[in-house]
C-alpha cells in the first residue's frame, strides 16, 4: 500500500499566518500539523508516500525532505491549481500505479489509529474464503472512508449508510444534509478510483470532488465501506480548531526538563522545557511546552500553551495559546486564546501618552480590552 498526502491548499481561513507559511506546517504542540500525519502513515507500515504540493512546495520540501527522517520514501507532485481532491488523484496517477493507497489530508488531525484502519481494509480485500452453498461471497471493497458525527454537516462532504455500514450516497457541502456523518479526510482506495476520477465532471465550484468520485464507484456497483470515528478529529482551517488541537495534543505530553530552570521558578504538572531553554523567576503550569532556546523571564505560562523555539517571553502572562518561533512578548500583560506567528513582537511601551500602537497586515483579528 502507498500513501497520498495532500499539502497543496492555500489555507485562506488561517490568514495572516498562511500568507507566509504553508498551513500544513503551522505547529501544534510545537510540531507541524503535517508531521503528525506522516508519523501515522509510517506507523501503519507504509513506506512510499506521494505528497501533493502547490505554491508552498519549496517550504514543504524543505521541512519533509526525502522522508527518511520519518522512515518514509517521499515523492513530490505539483498540483498547479486547487482543482479538487479528486484532481490530486489524477496528478498522482503514475506514482500510485495500480496499488491500493490511503489518501490523507495534510492539515487534519485525528485520534484514530491509522494502522488499524488500514489493516481492516487490507484484511477485507485479502479474504479468500470460499462461500458455502447459498451464501454470498466475501465483501471486497474498492474504498473505505472514515466518518465523524458533526453538528454542522453543511460544511463537509456527507455520507448516507445502509444498515450494514456500506455507503449508499455521498454529497458535498449539502444545503439540507442527509445525515450528520462528515467525511474526515482519510480515504482508502484500490485502483478502481482512477476510473472514477477520470469519469466525473467538475462541480459547480470548478473542482473534481472526491465525493463525486466515490459516488461514481457506488453507482458502478462497487462496495464502499465506512467506519465512524469515536475519538476526536480537528479540521485545522481556523483559529479555534487549531487551539483545540493544541489543547488535545498537550493533554498527552509527559513532563520533561532538558533546559535550565532556576531555583526561583516553579513548574507545575506536565511541562516540557526543551534543550537550551531557560526559565528564570517564572511560573509554568502544564500542560505546556517551552521550545528549544526560548527564554521565559519573570513571566507566567499557563495551561495549554506551546511556546515555539527561540522566543523571549518577559514580564508577561500567556495561557491557552500558540506562540511560533523567534517571537518576542515583552511587558505585554496577559495574552490568552491567541495564535502568534513567527517573528512576532508584542510589547507594551512605558512612554506617555499611553496609546495602542499597531502595525497589522491583511486578514488579522484583534481583540483589545
Amino acid at each position: 500500500m502507498k500513501a497520498l498526502v495532500l499539502s497543496g491548499g492555500a489555507g485562506t481561513r488561517l490568514r495572516p499566518i498562511t500568507h507566509t507559511r504553508a498551513k500544513q506546517l503551522v505547529p501544534v504542540a510545537n510540531k507541524p500539523v503535517l508531521f503528525y500525519g506522516l508519523e501515522a502513515i509510517a506507523s501503519a507500515g507504509i513506506k512510499q508516500v506521494g505528497i501533493i504540493v502547490g505554491d508552498t512546495a519549496a517550504e514543504i520540501q524543505a521541512a519533509v525532505g526525502d522522508g527518511s527522517g520519518f522512515g518514509l520514501e517521499v515523492t513530490y507532485m505539483r498540483q498547479e491549481a486547487p482543482l479538487g481532491l479528486a484532481h490530486c488523484v489524477l496528478v498522482a496517477r503514475d506514482f500510485l500505479g495500480d496499488d491500493d493507497f490511503v489518501m490523507y489530508l495534510g492539515d487534519n488531525l485525528l485520534q484514530q489509529d491509522l494502522a488499524d484502519f488500514v489493516a481492516r481494509f487490507e484484511a477485507q480485500r485479502a479474504r479468500a474464503i470460499a462461500p458455502r452453498l447459498g451464501e454470498e461471497g466475501p465483501i471486497v471493497p474498492s474504498a473505505q472512508i472514515l466518518l465523524k458525527r458533526v453538528d454542522d454537516p453543511q460544511r463537509f462532504g456527507v455520507a448516507e449508510l445502509d444498515t450494514t455500514g456500506r455507503v449508499t450516497h455521498l454529497v458535498e457541502k449539502p444545503t439540507v444534509p442527509p445525515s450528520d456523518l462528515a467525511l474526515v479526510g482519510v480515504y482508502l482506495f484500490d485502483a478502481r478510483i482512477h476510473d472514477a476520477v477520470a469519469a466525473i465532471e467538475p462541480s459547480a465550484r470548478g473542482e473534481l470532488e472526491i465525493t463525486d468520485a466515490i459516488q461514481w464507484l457506488i453507482d458502478e456497483g462497487e462496495v464502499v465501506l465506512s467506519e465512524i470515528l469515536e475519538g476526536w478529529w480537528i479540521d485545522m482551517g481556523k483559529l479555534t480548531p487549531l487551539l483545540e488541537a493544541n489543547r488535545l495534543l498537550l493533554e498527552g505530553i509527559e513532563r520533561r526538563v532538558d533546559g535550565d530552570v532556576d531555583s526561583e521558578s516553579q513548574l507545575h504538572g506536565r511541562v516540557v522545557v526543551e534543550a537550551g531553554a531557560r526559565v528564570v523567576r517564572s511560573h509554568i503550569r502544564g500542560p505546556a511546552v517551552i521550545g528549544v532556546g526560548t527564554e521565559v523571564v519573570d513571566s507566567y505560562v499557563g495551561p495549554f500553551s506551546a511556546i515555539g523555539p527561540g522566543c523571549l517571553i518577559q514580564h508577561s502572562e500567556i495561557e491557552h495559546s500558540v506562540v511560533m518561533g523567534t517571537s518576542r512578548v515583552v511587558n505585554a500583560g496577559r495574552i490568552e486564546d491567541s495564535l502568534l506567528g513567527y517573528d512576532v513582537e508584542v510589547t507594551r511601551s512605558a512612554r506617555r501618552p499611553r496609546a495602542t500602537r499597531l502595525m497589522v497586515g491583511d486578514h488579522c483579528m484583534l481583540d483589545l480590552l
